[in-house]
């Protein structure tokens, strides 16, 4: 029973992280609300495919999630077919999900009266670190659920720390998605300031790349915007608008003022405005990039000029 674990919603980065406690030798159940998607799961890494979010997590010691934000966690945990109906006591409940701080803080009293951990734990990391199992986790719950629910983060992540109590998971989250939030603004403006002024892109962020302007982002980023050769599918824009939401409305909660983030989710949203909310994140340059402004909402990524 120690080796018995459950993941539920195989996406892009539930997938993978599944896949790590498969190889991680652990007896894994999925279940996907697109059956297909555990199917598929289930006959390239092996495991027990689940009908519901409920058979899977029967018996097991530990059970993740990553499916969506406050709607999804609470079907997953509370609904006809949530987990909670099955996991056993001292179990624990990790749940990936990005959403409010105070959606994790009432799940949380739940489980606790059903004797189950429930840990609002985040990540870092886009779906390169999660193929790699080199996520940052940050947790918020109890210390017991903490110390219970390591030893099967570490199959796919890098960094794993208890932060606070429920919610603290989720309000550390909202922190980096202002922190890269600003980020990646500065990328957007500094290749458009760049190619306007004619200076050698590849050179010039190459040169840059040495220095106190690298990130992760600046790394895994800059040459697709260079290139103008974005992913239209990657559903970034969209994802950084809801998490820069979640940001503000806690800030407006606590009585903090974001007043940059606030601009740059109005930045977003306009690209969204403009058909590109499932492309990924830097698509941010499009609103100054003049590669762009004759696109419409259906052309391919590819700036105008090289498209024959």
């Amino acid at each position: 029973m120690a080796n018995k674990v459950a993941y539920i919603g195989i996406g892009r980065m539930g997938g993978p992280m599944a896949m790590h406690l498969a190889k991680a030798g652990y007896d894994v159940a999925v279940h996907d609300v697109v059956m297909s998607k555990a199917e598929a799961f289930v006959a390239e890494h092996g495991g027990r495919l689940a009908n519901t979010a409920s058979e899977a997590a029967e018996g097991a010691v530990y059970v993740a999630t990553c499916v969506g934000g406050d709607a999804e966690s609470q079907d997953v945990t509370q609904g006809d077919t949530g987990v909670f109906r099955s996991m056993p006591k001292g179990s624990v409940f990790v749940d990936h999900n990005t959403m409010t701080a105070q959606a994790a803080e009432q799940t949380a009293d739940t489980a606790t009266t059903l004797g189950i951990h429930y840990m609002d734990a985040p990540v870092l990391g886009a779906e390169e670190l999660a193929n790699a199992g080199e996520l940052a986790v940050m947790m918020g719950g109890s210390e017991e659920g903490a110390a219970k629910a390591k030893a099967y983060l570490a199959a796919y992540s890098r960094t794993v720390e208890h932060i606070g109590p429920s919610g603290h998971g989720q309000l550390t989250k909202m922190v980096n998605q202002i922190l890269i939030s600003a980020t990646m603004q500065g990328l957007a403006e500094g290749v458009v300031f760049a190619r306007g002024s004619g200076l050698d892109l590849d050179k010039t962020f190459s040169l840059l790349s040495k220095g106190s302007a690298q990130s992760w982002w600046f790394d895994h980023r800059i040459q697709r915007m260079i290139d103008g050769e974005l992913d239209p599918v990657d559903g970034g824009i969209d994802s950084l608008m809801t998490h820069l939401g979640l940001c503000l409305n806690e800030a407006r909660r606590f009585g903090v003022a974001l007043p940059i983030s606030a601009l740059i989710a109005q930045f977003n949203s306009a690209v969204h405005s403009r058909g590109r909310g499932s492309w990924e994140s830097p698509a941010l340059m499009t609103l100054w990039d003049e590669r762009y402004f004759a696109m419409t909402p259906d052309d391919a990524t590819t700036p105008d000029e090289e498209r024959e």
